[in-house]
């Protein structure tokens, strides 16, 4: 069964909620203060951002601030899927060497802007931490010791082997990704005239090799001069972006735990080489405290098939299980009687064939763009990934980051364009 976990942040208000038979809307009236107030709507280019995952929302918040007129569109609830149930972990320097080496660095250092603009530390939980990896190996019957090593924090009381310092709090921060999500959805909603519409998309209209609209399940029409789809691994089922690329969803498990010793546990981020009890292959299980107090497992993936709704996205046991176990290994602190489990959840991290996200327009679809595929890396490139498209949407072109590594174009070879 899955929980929803309860926050010590207050979660931000969207709005006032407007209800009708086939949907929801979201939508806060400008001020006639506000900048964008003072630009006539047909002015506006009328933007549909198509997921409200942490992908849609930070483009629909860098092209509100642009001066876009944006409808962020959600089949279920905002960050209800891996922008709700993920570690929020945050590195500057770790996907140094390959093609996401600068879009990581661009987004960590906006993550850094963003906590100061939102109140990051009290709103969505951002903080520096350290990062640590060590080896453990379960035993038949669980024992604690103080540990000596100065590399580990105090609550590391299980047989942990091998401790080395990955990253430091010049290099590595988390946030609270529900919060964070939310929080800057709030912030768009108040400043930038975005309006949420809670819908399952049906299609993407397209006329003369442009998109020109979207339709919506029970046939609204929602027009547009350019639609985004982020769409994180449902992007799959939607036949515009499956005809030229695979994307799949790989099920990964987390559990949410709150020790009764909250104040014993340091932001020290865990990267666990963990091997069972049982024998087998090593898994890779990793511990994320919050400064809410609870502290967040996550592990034992697969890749499966993603299911139509969100909603419906549940944890398998046995894994939920080895994750608790986890937790009782590496500190007594974690273990049954000392923590109250909070959470037992499961979501769908976005992957592609070359392990690359894709972002850009979609190839033979003017006005058409895309973004997914981050796969763990969602959070961290959030801010970056949003701040680029609304660029490309309405400038033509992204400054803030290359988007050529990320093009959808590289899938093509061969395949049938969109017609």
């Amino acid at each position: 069964m899955l929980v929803t976990s309860p926050f010590l942040f207050p979660v931000p208000s969207l709005g006032q909620i407007r209800h009708s038979r086939t949907s929801t809307v979201i939508s806060i009236r400008l001020l006639s203060s506000s900048p964008v107030s003072s630009m006539e709507d047909d002015q506006r280019k009328r933007v549909v951002v198509c997921g409200g995952g942490v992908i849609g929302v930070c483009t629909a918040y860098f092209l509100a601030k642009k001066g876009a007129a944006v409808t962020l569109l959600e089949q279920s609830s905002v960050a209800c899927a891996a922008s709700g149930k993920a570690g929020g972990f945050l590195a500057l320097d770790w996907c140094d060497g390959g093609p996401l080496s600068a879009l990581a660095r661009a987004s960590f250092n906006l993550h850094r802007s963003l906590a100061q603009d939102l109140d990051g530390p009290q709103s969505y939980g951002y903080r520096l931490l350290t990062a640590v990896s060590l080896s453990i190996t379960e035993s038949q019957t669980p024992h604690h010791r103080q540990n000596h090593s100065p590399t580990l924090p105090n609550w590391v009381d299980g047989p942990a082997r091998n401790p080395r310092i990955i990253g430091t709090t010049e290099t590595t921060a988390q946030v609270h990704p529900q919060l964070f999500t939310r929080t800057l959805l709030s912030k768009a909603l108040e400043d930038g005239g975005v309006e949420v519409l809670i819908a399952k998309l049906e299609s993407v209209e397209v006329e003369g090799g442009e998109a020109t609209a979207v339709v919506v399940e029970g046939g609204r029409r929602i027009g547009a001069d350019a639609v985004v789809l982020a769409l994180g691994p449902w992007s799959g089922k939607l036949s515009i972006l499956s005809s030229i690329f695979r994307v799949y969803g790989l099920k990964a498990h987390s559990i949410v735990l709150e020790p009764k010793e909250a104040g014993a546990i340091s932001p020290h981020a865990l990267f666990l080489s963990y091997r069972a009890a049982q024998g087998g292959e090593a898994m890779d299980p990793e511990v994320y405290p919050r400064p809410t107090g609870e502290v967040y497992i996550c592990g034992m993936s697969a890749q499966v098939e993603v299911p139509d709704d969100p909603e419906q996205v549940v944890g398998n046991p046995e894994s939920i299980a080895v994750l608790k176990r986890v937790a009782e290994t590496v500190s007594s602190h974690l273990g049954e009687g000392e923590a109250v489990v909070k959470a037992e959840q499961a979501c769908f991290l976005p992957c592609t064939d070359d392990s690359v996200p894709v972002i850009g327009e979609v190839p033979g679809v003017k006005g058409c763009y895309m973004a997914t595929g981050h796969s763990c890396w969602g959070i961290l490139n959030g801010p970056a990934t949003g701040a680029a498209v609304a660029e490309l949407v309405l400038d033509g072109r992204a400054s803030i980051v290359d988007l050529s590594p990320f093009s959808p174009a590289r899938f093509i070879g061969g395949r049938k364009r969109w017609m």
